[in-house]
């Protein structure tokens, strides 16, 4: 909730005997869960952000991107949201379609699916652009053993 950064122990403890940190914590408690679902809302949206930008629809640890987003400063702490862990929040992903999860020995990995429009189009373009290449291919190889 509060958005104080801390020196050290003493100036947390300071910190959260003042009264500024003490309103705080009665309008958490007056409407929580709204609070938990825009950390929740924040978390999850920057998280794939991430994942969008920096990796771009490659297969990447899920612990290693999640590194790479608390090594920002401003990121929303984990244990804000709804979810307790790494592991289930990829499994939340998974399940809603944003990412293609998988486990391993090396922990879990996550792809980041595109459903963007543009970007579906560019995706179906390209592969027609394949197949049209592989079916030019197929044709010459027949003409090439036809002739032969």
């Amino acid at each position: 909730m509060c958005e104080k950064q801390c020196r050290d122990e003493n100036g947390f403890k300071c910190h959260t005997m003042s009264e500024s940190h003490q309103r705080q914590l009665l309008l958490f408690a007056d409407n929580s869960r709204s609070y938990m679902d825009q950390f929740s809302r924040e978390f999850k949206d920057e998280y794939v952000n991430l994942l969008k930008r920096r990796f771009n629809g490659r297969r990447v640890n899920a612990n290693h991107a999640y590194q790479e987003y608390i090594s920002d400063r401003e990121h929303i702490h984990m244990n804000s949201t709804q979810w307790e862990t790494l592991t289930e929040f990829v499994i939340w992903l998974n399940r809603k379609g944003i990412v293609k999860a998988d486990e391993t020995e090396k922990g879990w990995f996550v792809t980041y699916i595109d459903k963007d429009p543009e970007a579906i189009l560019r995706q179906k373009k390209a592969n027609k652009m394949a197949v049209d290449d592989e079916e030019r291919q197929e044709r010459m190889l027949a003409k090439q053993n036809g002739e032969g």
